[in-house]
């Protein structure tokens, strides 16, 4: 690296300052430090520099990154072809991950080694100025659908061409992880309806208040903020497809409306009293027992019958194992041409534990596993300990009764992620692969 390169280094620890002002003082010309993010900017509107070490966290107590990912954004938003390098400890490397996903250039994690510290600066601050290239993967449809090979996923295809060309209702039901959404994209992708939209709602993301308003839309003065006639998610959907996702999460006094609409195939906005007719083809989706909610008086009876004219249940992965090692391989291909990486294939020792693993969270788990290996491991094999699988063998209260439903299945998960993640709620989403919002509606819905 030429010596005339500058280096800007933020971090709020000023032990690390000091000690990266000796380590890169032979490589850089001038090693810049900042102790507080909000002087990025205006230092660089001030000096030329060649690359920056960004902390994650700069805020007391505060270990979310989302201080780090806000200010690399800014960074890239003013200067796009400056590189970015992540400085974040072992166990936000989840959070670093979504800082590639942004821009950054590479991540280092703490404690660091020199020479590997070293080496990941040179290569970012080679790049500075040429253009971010548009990696094409060579497993393009690597996060799409994927049948394999399983008695069970076989039968499931089948029963998918067979519905494709109607517009029967159908109800997807399946662990979380195991792909609901996808298979809802798959049966969008081959219906009839295929040059139409496809509209995805989040039930459990949307608030009682909110409901009718983002499903049937809502005119101008409705309420406050109404500044404007807005259609609803039912007239996006028109002629094309509506998916309802987690509908187990809808409660019962909104299920009535949701009710109406569907039979009548019509909706009235918010502050109106016209009927809009809407075409629409209805997939939803859950991961809890329907019959069960109904005989709790939780679900009504009547709607589900109306959404479920056909029933596809996704297999956990635990129970389709033949599929298992396909998968991470498609994963592998994809997340080695996204991020630059060498890896080949798995290591034998790998491919055994990746076929051991019991995969509570499905599909999910093993996609987030796979990337996290390939980011990491600088072999040609991703070894097994690059996995990072930790095997839940008993419950950790074994006093309490085992949970018999989806429910009480997805409220121990999230228990035992919030455990396992020490209350880092950021982290415990990811390991689920949950968005936060949808995490803080569970923890709510819970009471945990």
């Amino acid at each position: 690296m030429a010596r005339s390169r500058s280096i800007l280094i933020v971090d709020d620890n000023k032990g690390i300052l000091t000690s990266l002002q000796f380590v890169l003082g032979d490589r850089f010309a001038h090693v810049l430090s900042l102790s507080s993010p909000q002087g990025i900017l205006p230092l660089l509107e001030r000096q030329t520099v060649d690359v920056v070490l960004l902390d994650m966290n700069f805020s007391a107590g505060q270990n979310s990154g989302n201080e780090g990912l806000f200010y690399l954004q800014e960074i890239k938003r003013h200067h796009p072809r400056l590189p970015v390098v992540l400085f974040t400890a072992f166990a936000d490397i989840s959070l670093a991950v979504e800082g590639l996903k942004r821009g950054a250039a590479d991540f280092v994690v703490k404690p660091y080694d020199n020479a590997r510290l070293i080496q990941t600066l040179e290569e970012a601050c080679a790049q500075k100025g040429k253009p971010q290239p548009h990696r094409k993967s060579t497993a393009e449809n690597a996060t799409g659908m994927f049948w394999g090979t399983s008695p069970a996923m076989l039968r499931l295809h089948e029963q998918v061409l067979r519905c494709s060309e109607t517009d029967a209702n159908i109800l997807i039901t399946g662990e979380n992880g195991t792909g609901k959404e996808l298979l809802a994209r798959e049966i969008h992708a081959v219906s009839r309806r295929r040059e139409r939209p496809l509209v995805i709602v989040d039930m459990g993301a949307i608030t009682d208040t909110l409901f009718e308003s983002e499903l049937f839309g809502h005119v101008k003065g409705a309420f406050t903020d109404a500044r404007q006639d807005r259609e609803g998610r039912f007239e996006a959907a028109n002629c094309g497809t509506l998916f309802l996702d987690e509908i187990g999460n809808l409660p019962l006094h909104l299920q009535s409306k949701l009710l109406t609409a569907l039979q009548s195939r019509q909706v009235v906005r918010v502050g109106s009293n016209t009927p809009i007719s809407v075409d629409i083809r209805l997939i939803c989706a859950t991961n809890k027992d329907l019959p069960a909610m109904v005989d709790r008086g939780e679900f009504r009876e009547d709607l589900l019958y109306r959404i479920n004219t056909i029933h596809l249940n996704l297999p956990p992965l635990r129970e389709r194992r033949e599929d298992i090692l396909p998968l991470a391989r498609r994963f592998l291909r994809h997340y080695a041409d996204r991020y630059g990486r060498t890896a080949q294939d798995f290591s034998p020792e790998a491919m055994a534990r990746l076929e051991q693993h019991p995969w509570y969270g499905n599909i999910r788990e093993l996609q987030h596993a796979v990337e996290r290996a390939v980011i990491l491991g600088e072999n040609d094999l991703i070894l097994p300990e690059q996995l990072n699988l930790v095997t839940r063998s008993t419950p950790p209260d074994t006093s309490m009764p085992t949970p018999q439903t989806l429910e009480e299945m997805e409220c121990e998960a999230i228990r035992q992620a919030l455990d396992f993640c020490k209350g880092n709620y950021s982290l415990a989403a990811v390991r689920l692969g949950i968005s936060r919002q949808t995490l803080y509606n569970k923890i709510k819905r819970y009471g945990l």
